[in-house]
């Protein structure tokens, strides 16, 4: 291998060791456990703007009780009557006071992987720590005043039902007294799916106008957000095909409409919007056949981050009936549930998923994986499956760049000796180099193509293993019971010999007492390094042995599952490169290239003894 093309790896692999420092650098924090019992004084909001001129939605400010201060969740859970909510997935329940959907908790999912760890919380009435809820109201047009359309402070009364379950919805009415009586039904399917049904029958004599809208908002940043670049969190919409995204950060910063941070869609038939975390996210759905008008705004004076749904104005003549169905998905981002929903009209759900820039690699990747997952029943083993598929798919690259690498090894005596005929003159060693690759039909960069190939095929598994709810707490074996969260053995208690834990995961401690799997990744990486001699130039020849080193600490904070993705990406390829070159002629001198790695630090050792001190005759 002549210098230019270890200089072109020398370069690719500092760059990659640069990106992935980033990702030590900054990694993202643990999730944390959502913390009931604080106080917070909030105000519950109502849009504003407007789908015509003839229906404004104002700005208003809670007087209910719903909106002070309370001690508990159970507190705020008490201040007004409440309609349960119980299905196979979810847990909690419809406050009567502005029919708000504000508290539910996900059955199928856990704080943390201990046991008796709590269920998570997705949904907390206002007056709790990271309040978040929907609700759903009509904007007062022509013919009625505001106070007489229902909005956040409304006090429904249950007319039909006692518990939303599926296949049993609920039913709740509100008569303004002046000749509006509006009702609203509830139902809700076996996963994450609230259908929402409208109503407003009209007995006064003259005709009114109003728009129905949805709201979900949300008090100030989620405690357990991770503000982490490679994962997006805040706001998510779909306009018409066109995927936005708005990090919570940066909803504060839009262009202000009558003083409030805002950013609106109008005109949107296939579309939604919401909020989105880690791995659960709240949508509102509008009814494609009309042309909603999608919003996001901050309202700084409450700290309350607040997505909308306007739809169409209505006009209803005396004596008549209009009636809106919109639909409010709160729940877990699975793959599949999303799929089903998406078949069934969401448009393009599954791109609520952060597939990000590399979604053409991302989106296959997490297919394969995920069928490997339901075919082998173990997501570690499916890891390393899809490794040996991307190994397979990946080996006629490979099988060109070993046999050149061989090649190149033959050459290098030839190499050799152009080197010392052409002396100082280097444009005649380039000519004489190439001249030597052409007639023997050798391709010197053929040995990066893999590398090259490699990274961002290693990006994009990251990110799905990072990004996706599938690698969740999911277990492998022994203690690797999470194969998104960080390697949890440790050198620091013997790998469980010793009665301590081991240090936290982000910590400098567990940087320093590496796990199991790191350590498995520099051994293989120092395995593979060893198939061929260290390059001659000092610098080369220190970057390259200290990498394999340098790797194993960088990569221990990272996920379990890119780490086991790493160790048998690195098997695979020593053994493939091994095979290929006895296949070429060439036996690599594996012990021979350790041993005489040893020699040539202990030489230079003893060569740095022997030296003369400075001043000394």
């Amino acid at each position: 291998m002549d210098d230019q093309n270890k200089n072109l790896i020398l370069a690719t692999v500092l760059s990659f060791i640069v990106i992935l420092g980033w990702f030590v650098l900054f990694p993202p924090p643990e999730t944390g456990t959502p913390v009931d019992g604080v106080t917070t004084e909030t105000a519950a909001q109502t849009p504003t703007g407007a789908t015509a001129p003839t229906a404004t939605v104002p700005i208003g400010t809670d007087t209910a009780t719903v909106g002070t201060s309370t001690e508990t969740r159970a507190d705020a859970l008490e201040q007004a009557p409440r309609i349960p909510v119980e299905t196979a997935r979810l847990t909690g329940s419809i406050s009567l006071l502005g029919g708000r959907v504000d508290d539910l908790m996900l059955k199928d999912y856990k704080t943390t992987i201990d046991d008796d760890a709590p269920i998570v919380t997705l949904l907390s009435p206002a007056g709790t720590e990271d309040a978040y809820y929907a609700l759903y109201g009509w904007a007062a047009g022509a013919g009625i005043a505001p106070e007489q359309v229902p909005g956040p402070n409304t006090l429904w009364s249950l007319v039909e039902g006692e518990t939303l379950a599926v296949g049993s919805p609920v039913t709740m009415a509100w008569d303004n007294g002046a000749g509006q009586v509006f009702s609203r039904v509830i139902s809700i399917d076996e996963n994450y799916m609230f259908n929402i049904e409208q109503s407003v029958e009209n007995t006064a004599e003259n005709s009114v106008t109003m728009a129905p809208y949805g709201i979900i908002a949300r008090h100030g940043i989620p405690t357990d957000a991770q503000n982490f670049f490679i994962l997006h969190e805040g706001m998510v919409a779909m306009n018409n095909g066109e995927l936005l995204e708005t990090g919570w950060e940066d909803i504060p910063d839009l262009d202000p409409v009558n003083g409030v941070p805002s950013e609106r869609i109008d005109g949107v038939t296939n579309g939604w919007i919401g909020f989105t975390g880690h791995y659960f996210m709240t949508n509102l759905i509008p009814d494609p056949a009309q042309a909603s008008r999608l919003t996001v705004k901050y309202l700084p004076n409450t700290d309350i981050f607040q997505t909308e749904a306007v739809l169409p104005t209505q006009t209803i003549a005396s004596g008549a009936t209009a009636t809106v169905t919109t639909q409010l998905f709160a729940g877990a981002k699975e793959w599949e549930i999303l799929r089903e929903y998406e078949a069934k009209g969401v448009y393009k759900f599954i791109d609520s998923i952060d597939w990000g820039w590399f979604f053409f690699l991302t989106k296959p990747i997490f297919w394969v994986l995920h069928h490997l997952n339901l075919l082998i029943g173990n997501m570690g083993i499916a890891i390393i499956g899809l490794t040996l598929l991307i190994k397979a798919l990946l080996f006629p690259l490979a099988y060109k760049s070993y046999v050149s690498m061989a090649k190149m090894k033959e050459l290098q005596p030839q190499m050799e000796k152009l080197k010392k005929d052409a002396g100082d003159d280097r444009q005649k060693l380039q000519q004489n180099m190439m001249e030597l690759y052409k007639r023997e039909k050798v391709n010197p960069a053929a040995g990066c193509l893999p590398i090259v190939m490699q990274i961002p095929i290693f990006f994009s598994l990251y990110k799905v293993i990072f990004v996706t709810l599938e690698l969740r707490h999911a277990p492998f074996f022994g203690p690797f019971q999470d194969l998104s969260a960080p390697d949890p053995t440790s050198i620091f208690n013997f790998y469980g010999l010793l009665p301590w834990a081991s240090p936290d995961a982000g910590s400098v401690m567990a940087l320093v007492f590496i796990g199991i799997l790191p350590l498995l990744l520099g051994i293989s990486m120092f395995l593979q390094q060893k198939l061929n001699p260290a390059p001659t130039d000092p610098t080369q020849q220190m970057i390259f042995a200290w990498m394999p080193w340098v790797f194993m600490f960088m990569l221990g904070g990272f996920a379990s599952g890119l780490v086991v993705y790493w160790i048998a990406n690195n098997t695979i390829t020593f053994t493939q490169q091994y095979l290929i070159m006895r296949s070429q002629g060439y036996k690599p001198d594996i012990l021979g290239n350790i041993t005489g790695g040893l020699k040539r630090k202990k030489k230079t050792a003893a060569n740095d003894t022997k030296a003369p001190s400075k001043g000394k005759k």
